[in-house]
């Protein structure tokens, strides 16, 4: 679809970039020219993912173990990135989420989602704007969001409120750095495969795909979301910006919010599904180092 190398010469940063959508985006990059920064939380995560992908397709992988949540450490590992000279693009992907009934929430899970999605979001985009501006290097931002910007959702309403702010911040920026040459875009995919996503938002079962109800009667690719993040981190398109863009086969058009089939959910299914999430929480937790 995109001619070879047509990424050659760019340096771009993906956050969440050991598993998932990260690491098939950076694979993407990758493969089209760019070198490629990952980071993620586990260490051994992000150096096993670099390690395979420059395998497969040569280039240069370097890997972070970060947490994003942590400014000071952010803005770190973005001068230590800089030093071998300023990035030309950033994907924010790194988040967290599970579904929950709003009343049974304690402050420490709103937390955990909203300091991972919204305010590791903007620490990341701030230390990599403040430096384009400063360096008069132009640069591009694709961030990675939900549908549910535009219609909220029950039972994930951390994840929500602080993809929602993504949102803004797209739009908010677009229009301040724009001056500046920097453009910032959005995706919101609609259900796509990762493991992380599903042991979190439907824990034992397959009701997060919903393949009946969507328009196109099946789910998404990454191959599609690789393809769509390639456009946006490429020279082709400088006047697109402060766009969020649905990727879910207009499945947010044809039904509105996801997750309103738990309302019908008993306590003892909540109970249930909130020990597979803690235990899908704790094998993460195991395998980090910071």
């Amino acid at each position: 679809m995109f001619q070879d190398k047509l990424l050659q010469g760019k340096r771009i940063l993906v956050t969440g970039g050991g598993t998932g959508l990260g690491r098939a985006m950076s694979e993407q990059f990758l493969r089209l020219g760019a070198d490629v920064y990952i980071c993620g939380r586990r260490q051994n995560v992000v150096d096993d993912t670099a390690r395979e992908l420059m395998a497969s397709h040569g280039g240069s992988v370097k890997a972070f173990a970060i947490d994003i949540r942590h400014a000071q450490a952010v803005d770190e590992m973005i001068e230590t990135i800089w030093q071998d000279g300023p990035l030309d693009g950033l994907v924010n992907n790194a988040a967290g989420n599970f579904i929950s009934r709003t009343e049974d929430l304690s402050p420490r899970g709103f937390d955990a989602i909203a300091n991972i999605v919204l305010h590791g979001t903007f620490y990341t985009t701030q230390a990599v704007g403040k430096r384009w501006i400063r360096d008069k290097h132009k640069g591009s931002v694709v961030s990675i969001v939900v549908t549910w910007v535009w219609t909220g959702s029950p039972y994930v309403v951390p994840s929500a409120m602080s993809k929602s702010g993504i949102d803004a911040m797209t739009k908010s920026l677009a229009v301040e750095w724009g001056r500046h040459g920097i453009r910032l875009n959005a995706i919101a995919p609609g259900p796509i495969y990762t493991k992380g996503a599903w042991e979190r938002l439907s824990p034992g079962k397959d009701n997060m795909s919903r393949k009946e109800s969507n328009p196109m009667g099946r789910q998404g690719e990454l191959s599609e979301l690789q393809n769509l993040a390639t456009f946006l981190m490429s020279d082709g398109c400088d006047w697109l910006t402060g766009q969020t863009i649905a990727l879910d086969g207009a499945g947010y058009l044809a039904n509105g919010a996801s997750f309103t089939y738990l309302a019908d959910l008993s306590d003892e299914d909540w109970a249930n599904m909130r020990e597979q999430i803690k235990a899908a929480n704790e094998r993460d937790k195991a395998q980090r180092t910071v």
